[in-house]
């Protein structure tokens, strides 16, 4: 089965937090966290549709500034989540610059602001010189933050003396076409199959017509079916993928509960381990975990797979240490 999310951290462990996420066969992708990006090619960076923000400490947001830059001239619209505040952080990012030759300009921003009941929300258009425009009226915020065809996005608000943000991005289904079953039907791969999976996320009803259109040679081919005759046919639906990022919370009671049930059964959970728990007293009064506990927590989450980053830089010399604490805790026999 080939995976819908390629997921990879932009920057070593000890680089600053930001995790990209490629929507295979999308043409987009989504960004958690915005802290130096300049090593994420800008043919990624063009593809990025959404943005989710855990807090805005400088080493969390000082990106968003090579986002901009690159997407400037860029036809789209961003969309950016993040924490109470977050607009008018972003407000005064774009006020830092002069922007007098950009009438032509149609790139905009989308940013909300997700509060514990609430999602405030602005616009800030380029060819207008990304003047403010506040929405009316809020959303209620129930942990859902974005529910598209493809994936939904959770988050819940983590104590790191802030209100920051941790985030599960989940794939509603998988759809996985037989390629064995394509070639006893003569059926040749192509775009076609993208709309057949198009349909399919849409809920289209199975006695829908759906006509498959495919180059063979230089013929154009054109063939209609039941969209239900071409799933029984040549689709497999599995459950789909979960990912899951964690960063800069204190470990509380409190906290722990929210991390478990958001990344509960998570494919890979990203997971900040700033410490080693024989300095749990500094994670502590830096609202930080350590190694150890976030091994717990991707334990009792029963995640497939565990990535710690975000270490703190006194383990420079030996970051193995954390890895092995991690891991030794995750594995650990009940």
């Amino acid at each position: 089965m080939k995976p819908l999310f390629h997921s990879k951290l932009i920057s070593g462990p000890f680089g600053d937090p930001g995790l990209f996420v490629d929507l295979q066969w999308e043409g987009r992708a989504l960004l958690f966290d915005l802290g130096g990006n300049e090593a994420l090619e800008s043919a990624k960076l063009v593809r990025v549709s959404d943005v989710f923000v855990s807090h805005t400490h400088v080493d969390h947001f000082i990106g968003f500034d090579n986002l901009l830059r690159v997407l400037l001239g860029r036809d789209k619209t961003v969309r950016i989540f993040g924490p109470p505040g977050i607009v008018s952080n972003i407000e005064g990012k774009l006020a830092g610059y002069t922007w007098n030759l950009v009438e032509g300009y149609k790139f905009s921003l989308e940013v909300h602001e997700v509060h514990e009941d609430r999602i405030v929300s602005a616009t800030f258009n380029c060819s207008e010189g990304f003047t403010r425009k506040d929405k009316p009226s809020p959303l209620p915020f129930e942990r859902v933050l974005v529910d598209d065809p493809l994936f939904t996005v959770e988050a819940v608000h983590l104590d790191h003396r802030i209100p920051c943000m941790a985030f599960a991005l989940s794939e509603k289904f998988h759809i996985n076409i037989n390629k064995d079953r394509l070639t006893r039907l003569n059926m040749p791969v192509g775009p076609w199959l993208g709309e057949l999976k198009k349909c399919i996320r849409e809920g289209r009803l199975d006695d829908s017509p759906f006509i498959a259109r495919w180059r063979r040679g230089d013929k154009l081919e054109e063939n209609e079916f039941l969209l239900g005759e071409l799933k029984e046919k040549i689709v497999m639906i599995t459950e789909g993928q979960k990912v899951s990022y964690v960063v800069d919370a204190l470990y509380s009671e409190e906290n722990a509960v929210k991390i478990i049930s958001l990344v509960k059964d998570s494919d890979i959970f990203y997971c900040e381990a700033g410490f080693l728990e024989k300095d749990v007293e500094r994670a502590r009064e830096r609202y930080h975990l350590t190694a150890k506990q976030a091994g717990l927590l991707a334990r009792k989450a029963r995640v497939k797979r565990l990535e710690i980053f975000h270490f703190s830089p006194k383990y420079e010399s030996n970051p193995l240490e954390l890895y092995q604490e991690a891991m030794g805790e995750f594995y650990k026999t009940p």
